[in-house]
């Protein structure tokens, strides 16, 4: 079998863009070689794996699955430094399903098995590292839809601060129920190990690579919640059918004015303090009576009965004003969140009081 040439290698490589975007990432030995390989179509990549020797394989495919994100502008200089016929190539994002990907069809399954066995391990090590320190809001969104033992599983190979820092951001009861998971851990098979550490490797850590460590979720969650209600309907909706699990994320990173109800009267005191009476007011033009009167039980005395009375009195408003102050209040909640003044229980329970 003859070894491909570079004039072969380049028609196999992606069209290069007008521009390679952003400063090239310096690679050394094998991770230059396994960015090349998984620029290059999989036939040609596995007919150049067939002539690497197992230790060969063994470091090449330990650093396709360590690589991370590769731009196109350290695509481009590494074709550069191979050949001068080369140009830049597309976006990589090394990671263990790539270098799963990598073997397939060039060695038979159980070769390619005893090899992904001995280098995720300490693949593996490092998910759980980088993980630990990707944003802990975006960790706590995705696991809080998952099951509890899940949840528990997940905290106990995280760093102890990367675990705590989740944990404050879970409701009471539940972060009671996973510390008391995480002291009597069931044990995990392999199987499903590697199944979860590649799921969460996915839809976390590979997020995180391509946004360069932005908590992506969250900004636009951000802008999301600028939109009004029927707008913001829309958005979830549309996601939901490309992106389901994404949507999720978002929705659950969402807070509207109307969420308000969700608080417990303690939150909602707390925030009501915080509010101007006349912004009060205008943001509960509109509203129905019970909402209103929870509301209005959340306020002071004095500030209540200048509520109740300019409500009564006052003339009616433009729609832009009042959905300018609801997103102003519901701003203000998000903020004493982010600050740890008040907890969004999502729930809707009522903090216990004791005499």
């Amino acid at each position: 079998m003859q070894t491909p040439s570079p004039d072969d290698l380049v028609k196999h490589l992606p069209t290069p863009p007008s521009r390679a975007q952003g400063a090239a990432r310096v690679l050394f030995g094998a991770e230059k070689v396994a960015a090349l390989l998984m620029a290059m179509d999989k036939p040609i990549a596995g007919r150049l794996l067939k002539r690497f020797d197992s230790l060969e394989l063994r470091q090449v495919t330990r650093a396709a699955s360590e690589l991370g994100a590769v731009n196109p502008a350290t695509i481009e200089k590494l074709i550069q430094d191979f050949s001068e016929q080369f140009s830049a190539g597309a976006e990589l994002l090394g990671s263990a399903g790539e270098a799963e990907s990598l073997l397939a069809g060039a060695l038979d399954p159980d070769e390619a098995a005893e090899i992904l066995s001995d280098v995720l391990g300490n693949s593996n090590k490092a998910m759980w590292d980088r993980l630990s320190s990707a944003p802990e809001s975006a960790i706590a969104a995705y696991l809080l839809k998952e099951h509890p033992q899940t949840f528990a599983l997940v905290l106990s190979k995280l760093s102890s601060g990367a675990a705590a820092r989740i944990m404050a951001q879970t409701p009471r009861d539940l972060r009671n129920g996973l510390m008391r998971r995480m002291l009597s851990p069931r044990p995990v098979m392999d199987p499903m190990m590697k199944l979860l550490e590649r799921t969460l490797h996915e839809d976390l850590l590979l997020n995180v690579a391509r946004n360069t460590g932005a908590d992506t979720h969250s900004k636009i969650a951000d802008i999301i919640n600028k939109l009004e209600r029927d707008q913001i309907e829309d958005v979830l909706q549309s996601l939901a059918e490309d992106r389901p699990k994404d949507a999720e994320t978002l929705r659950g990173l969402l807070f509207t004015f109307e969420d308000i109800a969700k608080l417990s009267q303690r939150a909602r005191t707390t925030v009501f303090d915080r509010i101007a009476a006349d912004r009060v007011v205008m943001a509960l033009k509109g509203t129905d009576p019970g909402f209103r009167d929870m509301i209005l039980s959340s306020m002071g005395a004095r500030a209540r009965r200048l509520v109740e009375n300019e409500l009564q009195t006052g003339g009616p408003a433009q729609q832009r004003d009042v959905l300018k102050a609801r997103r102003a209040i519901a701003d203000t909640v998000l903020e004493m969140a982010e600050r740890n003044e008040i907890e969004i229980n999502a729930n809707g329970q009522n903090d216990a009081v004791f005499d």
